[in-house]
């Protein structure tokens, strides 16, 4: 096409000269120079007007090539920032994500990770930061910690805050060693930028202490909080939830690989049931219904006080939140419409029923979660008491096993008085046969004796009785 188009222009120019000098007759000088200086100059600035027009379509190319990529990274943020609503298997996006994990953190509060123990003396326990990557993940220290004031002294962990201990261990799959033992409850004694000293609040177990002593315990994380326990936790990644399952698919495999080994199947029933539908068979407190409401209600879920999460817990007795940063903030308080649904314990659904304020849908198997701060503590009241039961009952059986072992040495005695009773018994049976025997000989002869002595005598009479026959008739 571009020698078709040279072609063309070659043709005009000779087509203009041709012209030029048919009209040189009637045309002055300065005429005829003129225009053949402008064909020239128009011919002569054809080429770089060729360059730049394919350089401008080159560059608008680009342009539109940009405005494509610009629009596409514009959608690609907003999906990656809110999720793709058209794709259920997409997951949620950045800014929930953000939300999930601020609440995370809001519910483990500041923690401590990747610590190693430098010196143990009494009671008091050193630790120390390692340096570390700024990179790794595992790196410790409070990343959410306000920065200290111009010329105060920098801490790694806030001096007299009273914080949990964990021993870590790497687990597959996960970017930083995971808490697999509780060493107990610590209070910070000391701190400075890389080290912190701490000691027991209340006396240690015997496995705390052995781990502690023995320096079993490679990594240590120290947590201003215990951990909450929680449904969402333990649910596959990707599943929504149903109709069948409350919060979404249980991850069978990672509950059995956390709690596996640890638990009783009953208990590992319980986290693999969460969320399912309901049966007849499960206990009342586990129960949770699914109910509409009939007409428009209003809830009120703040509690009238307000207090921190180290001082009264996220909830009073009655379950309304009194962190102010659960707290709905509402004067009227959660206000639902005629058709909303919600997930209530069944106490509190039967009284909206009994209100005739609600409806039943479904009922589902929550399990209940466990409250770890108040758990540890029952149980190290619990093992307290068993300790001392163990006490009582090994001083039992210390006062048993001696009445067991005289009992015994008064066994073996009666044996030997035994033994030689039966000996006697014997002995006894011998003589007493024989005896038996003797006595039969001596009656038999007895008897005998008698019956000759009564044969004696009845010959006896008759020889009387003759010697007075023969008496009588001499005379």
């Amino acid at each position: 096409m571009q020698y078709v188009i040279l072609a063309v222009l070659v043709i005009l120019v000779i087509a203009f000269f041709v012209m030029v000098w048919k009209a040189s007759p009637y045309w002055r000088w300065y005429a005829l120079t003129t225009a053949s200086l402008t064909m020239i100059l128009a011919v002569v600035f054809i080429f770089p007007t060729a360059i730049v027009l394919k350089s401008r379509s080159a560059w608008h190319k680009i342009k539109e090539d940009l405005e494509t990529r610009y629009d596409g990274a514009v959608a690609q943020q907003k999906v990656l920032n809110f999720g793709d609503p058209t794709d259920p298997t997409a997951g949620p996006g950045a800014v929930d994500l953000n939300q999930q994990l601020a609440q995370l953190g809001t519910e483990a509060g500041r923690h401590w990770r990747g610590l190693r123990v430098s010196n143990i003396q009494d009671r008091a326990i050193t630790l120390v930061q390692p340096p570390r990557p700024e990179d790794d993940p595992a790196a410790g220290g409070d990343d959410n910690a306000p920065a200290p004031a111009d010329g105060a002294q920098q801490t790694l962990v806030p001096g007299e805050l009273v914080v949990h201990a964990f021993a870590d261990q790497p687990r597959p799959g996960f970017e930083f060693p995971v808490p697999n033992f509780y060493l107990g409850e610590f209070r910070v004694t000391a701190s400075d930028a890389n080290t912190v000293t701490i000691e027991p609040t209340t006396p240690l177990q015997p496995q705390q202490e052995q781990v502690i002593g023995n320096r079993q315990a490679v990594g240590w994380s120290l947590y201003e909080l215990l951990p909450l326990d929680g449904h969402q936790v333990f649910i596959a990644a990707g599943s929504e939830p149903d109709d069948e399952n409350l919060f979404g698919r249980p991850d069978e495999e990672l509950i059995r690989s956390l709690l596996g080994d640890s638990v009783s199947e009953e208990i590992l029933q319980s986290y693999m049931r969460d969320g399912s539908r309901a049966t007849p068979e499960d206990p009342i407190e586990t129960v949770w219904n699914k109910i509409e409401f009939l007409k428009p209600y209003t809830l009120d879920v703040d509690s009238p006080t307000q207090s921190g999460v180290l001082q009264g817990g996220f909830f009073d007795g009655s379950g309304r939140a009194l962190d102010s940063r659960l707290q709905h903030g509402g004067e009227k308080g959660v206000q639902f419409k005629q058709g909303d649904q919600l997930v209530v314990k069944q106490e509190a659904a039967e009284k909206l029923f009994d209100e005739d304020v609600a409806k039943l849908i479904d009922k589902y198997y929550v399990r209940p979660l466990n409250d770890y701060r108040f758990g540890i503590r029952n149980i190290r009241l619990r093992l307290k008491e068993l300790a001392m039961r163990k006490a009582e009952l090994e001083f039992e059986n210390n006062v048993l096993q001696e009445a067991t072992r005289s009992s015994q040495n008064l066994l073996v005695e009666y044996q030997d008085e035994a033994l030689k009773l039966e000996q006697d018994l014997a002995q006894t049976r011998i003589e007493t046969e024989a005896i038996t025997e003797y006595i039969q000989t001596l009656e038999s002869r007895v008897k005998e004796t008698r019956e000759t002595l009564v044969r004696l005598y009845r010959s006896n009479q008759e020889i009387e009785n003759e010697i007075q026959r023969v008496y009588a008739s001499l005379n």
